[in-house]
């Protein structure tokens, strides 16, 4: 592996042209402090490893990117690449997975480990995924910002084929993927059918590989996590002979690693991937601060500051600021008692 730091002056151990594994990361990662204090933990309880088809982005950010968001009417690099370790100008999107993508990546798990699951017993299913996606990349908190925008994926990829590709469609990579303190981020590469030649050393990105960790197909990206919970609480419990799965309440927190997907959408320097002034506003979200990160050099607006600036920046719009909503208020109709083991289960 590789080390540098990241445009945000992170330690990164990373290693290029591929999406690792956690099993090829135990392997080459041996000497990081990602491996030694979280990969290297044997005993973490049994979790699910669902598949997600995610069809938003959303991409997260402070005050001062937020004005120069408005001004330019979009995105791009605010370095031009200069603090990119790649030399790369990018601008940078992560998955969002919402409770609909969650729901549905149960119904598949659920039908790919129990195919002959009636309908009755489909009807005595309880959620239990979203149990499970503790990790920051499920989080309605922000990393990064408290500004979310979110848009569709073929949103951002028509956009940038029209600006960047001459209408044709733009050209996926398995780029790299790096290694921070706790976390594992798949980065897929997005550049414009000219630069064909620049980026040919990166693999193209899958499209029906089943092993792979992200592919991309009709508009949706494919990612299968190996690790979807930031602090292992629950334990996965299937019962074959029901042909149902639920969680059990360990009453104690595992650390271990968890994993994500990151989409850098190649830009030249200075040039801006634009939307309309509208749509943007309509996209902005606020996010509170993520518990686990530390943003010492700089402010993390509140709610009221928030709202006030959005205001500012689009008057007269009649617009209003929304807050997201955790998993645990849109699944807030699950019974609060944790679901019993059952005695025929299977561990």
């Amino acid at each position: 592996m590789q080390k540098t730091r990241n445009s945000r002056g992170i330690p990164e151990d990373y290693l290029i042209s591929e999406h690792a594994k956690l099993s090829r990361l135990k392997e080459v990662a041996q000497h990081t402090y990602f491996y030694r204090r979280y990969l290297s933990i044997e005993d973490i309880h049994d979790y699910p490893r669902p598949e997600f088809h995610v069809a938003q982005l959303k991409h997260d950010t402070q005050r001062q990117a937020l004005l120069q968001i408005r001004k330019d009417e979009g995105f791009k690099d605010p370095c031009g690449g200069s603090s990119d370790p790649h030399n790369l100008s990018l601008v940078w999107w992560s998955l969002a997975v919402g409770t609909e993508e969650i729901q549905e990546a149960e119904a598949r798990l659920l039908k790919k480990t129990y195919p002959k699951q009636t309908e009755e017993q489909a009807a005595k299913q309880k959620s239990f995924l979203w149990r499970f996606a503790t990790s920051a990349a499920f989080s309605e908190k922000s990393i990064f910002g408290p500004y979310r925008f979110t848009f569709m994926v073929e949103e951002v990829l028509e956009a940038y084929s029209n600006q960047f590709c001459s209408g044709a469609p733009p050209i996926m990579r398995v780029f790299k993927t790096s290694l921070y303190k706790q976390e594992v981020v798949h980065v897929v590469l997005v550049h414009s059918p000219a630069n064909q030649e620049l980026f040919s050393k990166y693999p193209l990105l899958p499209r029906d590989d089943p092993d792979a960790v992200c592919t991309y197909k009709d508009g949706r990206f494919i990612w299968r996590p190996e690790a979807m919970c930031e602090t292992h609480r629950y334990k996965l419990i299937q019962k074959p002979n029901e042909n149902q799965m639920a969680y059990k309440d360990q009453q104690s927190e595992v650390f271990y690693v968890w994993d994500n997907v990151a989409i850098a959408l190649h830009v030249e320097q200075g040039q801006v991937l634009k939307f309309d002034c509208d749509l943007l506003k309509e996209k902005i979200t606020f996010c509170e601060k993520h518990p686990a990160i530390s943003l010492s050099n700089s402010h993390f607006d509140d709610f009221k500051a928030a709202e006030a600036l959005v205001e500012d920046l689009w008057p007269d719009s009649g617009f209003q600021l929304k807050e997201k909503l955790s998993l645990e208020q849109h699944f807030k109709e699950e019974p609060k008692e944790e679901p019993m083991e059952h005695e025929d289960s299977q561990e």
